[in-house]
């Protein structure tokens, strides 16, 4: 399933979604500029790797050895990683950024963003593997749209024998099934070899559970309820 668009306007401009999309991808042309070794190098330092956490008898007290829980929100792996990440970012953020306001929501992504990283950790204690990507902030992003906007509409592709069939889904069952389909790889890949690449499964299931707990926290419920007020003309099965 592949998300086109929702069906909600904004009132405010989302200066952190287009700032964080924009860091982004600035980071990953710095990326191709970089030879291979170069670049291993910058993702074994700025990335993700859980031993480096989970198999030390004291964790350091200097904040510069928890730096790549933040850094490693900005790098990614290939092209695929990142614009589907970015598609991501820019279907659902602009309207959790809305009822959140930009500084509140700036904190809100960084706190799903670490969130998702510890829980990685916490999961794959012994992995030297590094872990980068945003997916983990973006599937906070995700647990909040679906309980703040849950009767959105998701206009949504399902290619089906190489036809493509456009649905307008609820938000919430659109985000339900694919945080399903997470949890569901995230339990067979703890089946699955240690220190072998792949989806960082947990801290899709970690962000997630991070944007559901906190939003309450940084939601404006002022700017909630108008959402609430206006939902039947924004949505409307006519306006998609």
């Amino acid at each position: 399933m592949i998300p086109l668009r929702d069906c909600l306007p904004r009132r405010y401009t989302p200066y952190i979604t287009w700032l964080i999309i924009g860091l982004n991808t600035l980071v990953f042309i710095f990326e191709l500029m970089l030879s291979e070794k170069k670049l291993q190098y910058l993702i074994y330092i700025f990335g993700i790797i859980p031993a480096r956490y989970m198999l030390v008898d004291t964790l350091p007290v200097d904040p510069f050895y928890y730096i790549p829980f933040l850094t490693s929100m900005f790098l990614h792996g290939g092209w695929f990683h990142l614009i589907s990440n970015m598609w991501i970012m820019w279907i659902f953020a602009d309207n959790v950024e809305d009822k959140m306001g930009s500084f509140r929501f700036l904190i809100f992504y960084i706190l799903c963003g670490i969130g998702a990283g510890w829980i990685h950790c916490l999961v794959n204690p012994t992995s030297t593997i590094p872990t980068v990507g945003a997916s983990g902030a973006i599937s906070g992003v995700l647990g909040a749209y679906m309980l703040m906007f849950p009767r959105a509409k998701v206009i949504t592709l399902v290619p089906i024998l190489f036809f493509p069939f456009f649905f307008a889904l609820p938000a919430i069952f659109y985000i339900l099934l694919w945080f399903l389909i997470q949890l569901l790889s995230g339990f067979g890949s703890l089946l699955a070899p240690q220190n072998i690449g792949g989806v960082a499964w947990w801290a899709h299931i970690g962000g997630f559970l991070f944007g559901v707990i906190l939003h309450r926290v940084f939601v404006i419920k002022r700017r909630l309820r108008i959402y609430t007020d206006q939902f039947d003309y924004y949505c409307a099965w006519s306006k998609w």
